[in-house]
């Protein structure tokens, strides 16, 4: 499975490196492909650091003017000429998209396969882990458009906020073997 990880190319506090370190380790040990943001730094460094040592593929999509911090052994790795195509690639790459914590950066690729779901132009899972209750208010925000009418299908069917990484392996392995079924 090719899974793309949105989260920080920043150094985090260990209470998140952590869980992301084992949840990479997951993605590793299962044989999966880690499609990421590229970057050989923070968080991003620390997950890729992880699938890589336990067996896993890396396939990166850094941009243009980040490719200088793009990890330099990764088994691939396509430079975007901006954010939009970077995102559009690594989507297009995925077989399930899983969000860990991150800024702005990651909230905006979240938001943006989260819409492009909602509008049925993927239909791809979509996981955010939900370390230390770090996405409780985005959660909370969800539900409320949901509660409010702006989402035209129940949350449950966009998105799955789970709390650990074996949580999100075990809910996209059978997100998606219910989708071969189908």
């Amino acid at each position: 499975m090719n899974i793309c990880v949105f989260l920080s190319a920043a150094n985090v506090d260990e209470r998140y490196g952590a869980p992301s370190r084992e949840f990479a380790h997951l993605i590793g040990a299962a044989g999966h492909t880690l499609v990421w943001g590229g970057s050989d730094m923070g968080l991003m460094k620390v997950v890729a650091d992880g699938v890589q040592a336990a067996g896993g593929r890396l396939y990166g999509v850094s941009v243009d003017f980040l490719s200088h911090l793009a990890r330099p052994d990764a088994d691939i790795m396509i430079v975007a000429g901006d954010l939009g195509e970077r995102k559009a690639r690594m989507l297009d790459a995925a077989d399930a998209i899983v969000t860990l914590v991150g800024g702005s950066g990651t909230l905006d690729e979240f938001t943006d396969v989260f819409e492009l779901k909602k509008q049925g132009k993927h239909d791809k899972p979509l996981v955010v882990i939900n370390t230390g209750g770090f996405y409780d208010g985005l959660r909370a925000q969800l539900r409320h458009m949901e509660s409010e009418g702006f989402l035209p299908r129940p949350l449950d069917d966009l998105v799955n906020f789970v709390a650990t990484g074996r949580d999100a392996l075990e809910y996209l392995d059978r997100a998606l073997a219910a989708a071969r079924q189908q």
